[in-house]
């Protein structure tokens, strides 16, 4: 049974930095392609982040460009997102996610996790 595991979030002042941790079970991690996606009530759940199976490759949101990180740790089972200046319309639950194939798109991710709470406080 694959498993998503974020951990990390809270509130953050605006301005501040928050790392966020995804680590995954049930999979062979390294045949992933792994992102981060971010959803506020109301909203459809848009990208954020996304690392391919090496991590040699990156891709972000305009949004969030130059101020957030993703990263991968492949011998931990482990995918990060290091959120630094952030603003409070980066607000929202964050989810880590799982897909064969590289991708940027909701529906085309294979496994989502339960998601953690972001709220950056103004």
């Amino acid at each position: 049974q694959v498993q998503l595991l974020e951990s990390g979030g809270g509130l953050v002042q605006a301005g501040g930095s928050e790392p966020l941790s995804c680590i995954a079970s049930g999979l062979t991690f390294s045949s992933y392609f792994m992102g981060w996606f971010r959803q506020v009530p109301g909203k459809e759940r848009e990208f954020v982040a996304g690392i391919d199976r090496s991590g040699g490759m990156k891709t972000y949101a305009d949004s969030v460009k130059g101020r957030f990180t993703i990263s991968r740790d492949n011998a931990k089972n482990t995918v990060y997102l290091q959120m630094n200046s952030l603003k409070s319309e980066d607000t929202a639950v964050y989810y880590c996610a799982a897909n064969r194939r590289w991708s940027t798109r909701t529906s085309s991710m294979d496994y989502w996790g339960k998601g953690t709470q972001v709220t950056v406080s103004s």
